[in-house]
Formats: C-alpha cells, structure tokens, sequence
C-alpha cells in the first residue's frame, strides 16, 4: 500500500495509451532506462492507476479507449496530474479527422502538463514529468 504522498520524496507514474502508433511509448520506455534515470528524480512507473501521482496519456482518444479512459481517471486518487504525451494527443495529430476519433485528450479529462512532439524526445518528457511534480507540490500546499 502506498504511503501518504509526499512529493519531495518520489512521484509515481502510470502510463496509459489511448490510441497512439506507439512512437511515444518507445521515447517513455527510453526515457526509464539508465541513461536519462529519471529515478535521480524519484520518477517510478508504476502498474496500477490507484498508486499513480501522474498519469501518463499517449495518442489521440478513440472511441473504444474513452469509458477506459474516463474508468483509468477516476482511480487515480487525489491530488493528480495528468500529462498528455505527442501531437496526437494533444491535438489528434495526423488523426485529427478520422472516423474513430472522440477527440484530443483534453476534450475528455483534464490534462495539466502538455509534452508536444511527434515522438517528443526523453528529455522532454522527464522535464514534463518535473514539472508535473512541481504542480503536485503546489497542489498539496494547498495553491492550484
């Protein structure tokens, strides 16, 4: 069971693609391996939404990933940070027009921290996740 969050201590991610062509999921595995070690920073990813910090959403919502989505938000507990991943989700990317589409991410659950790229680099995506902290930090001090 996971402690009381304190956030000068560690932050724990979990990822969740709603439709991606995977490209962001190779720079997230990247972005986890010795070289960048984002652990120096207390980042861990983590295999249940209800231990996660953040949550980490890759691609553009389709229509079947939605309720998932929603379902995946709604255990993460409180305070949270939602980062959005890639062109795709941030704006449907170059499945902006398609038939499956329920939208960007944003359009669905509130996202906090943006990562944009196309796939954006490591390096990108552990500063959004330090940011994303900082935003925690904040929200548990008490200031949104």
């Amino acid at each position: 069971m996971k402690p009381t969050p304190s956030f000068n201590r560690s932050l724990w991610v979990y990822h969740f693609n709603s439709g991606s062509c995977n490209g962001c999921e190779i720079e997230i595995v990247a972005a986890i391996t010795p070289r960048y070690d984002p652990e120096r920073f207390g980042i861990k990813l983590v295999g249940s939404p209800r231990h996660a910090d953040v949550m980490l959403v890759t691609g553009p919502v389709v229509k079947k990933m939605k309720d998932r989505l929603l379902r995946v938000y709604s255990q993460i507990p409180d305070p949270k940070v939602v980062m959005c991943i890639g062109t795709c989700g941030i704006s449907g990317g170059v499945f902006y027009d398609s038939y499956n589409l329920e939208g960007p991410v944003d359009e669905v659950i509130p996202v906090d921290v943006y990562v944009p790229g196309c796939p954006p680099r490591p390096e990108a995506i552990i500063h959004g996740v330090v940011t994303a902290l900082a935003k925690l930090e904040r929200l548990e001090g008490g200031s949104a």
